[in-house]
């Protein structure tokens, strides 16, 4: 299970990257935005490592299941009724 978080996280991460360096130069981009939002990033990296190590694999399966439902439940609702 944790390799099953690990992998969506690392996918999440790569298509954000992608979407970031395929703007180019069409946007500007507020530095001091990105840079909080990267420190509140990495900060969540290291909480991440030590709760993964306090958390048993099967009791972090189902809170998984539920936070991929909320946030496709949120992006459903997002992508057409606040659209």
């Amino acid at each position: 299970m944790k390799e099953a978080v690990g992998t969506s996280l690392v996918i999440i991460a790569a298509k954000s990257l992608i979407g970031f360096f395929g703007e180019g130069g069409e946007t500007v981009i507020d530095w001091a935005l990105l840079t909080t939002v990267g420190a509140f990033a990495t900060g969540g990296i290291f909480i991440g490592i030590y709760l993964s190590k306090k958390i048993d694999g099967a009791k972090l399966k189902p809170i998984f299941g539920w936070f991929v439902l909320i946030m496709g439940v949120y992006i459903i609702i997002k992508e057409t009724i606040l659209k």
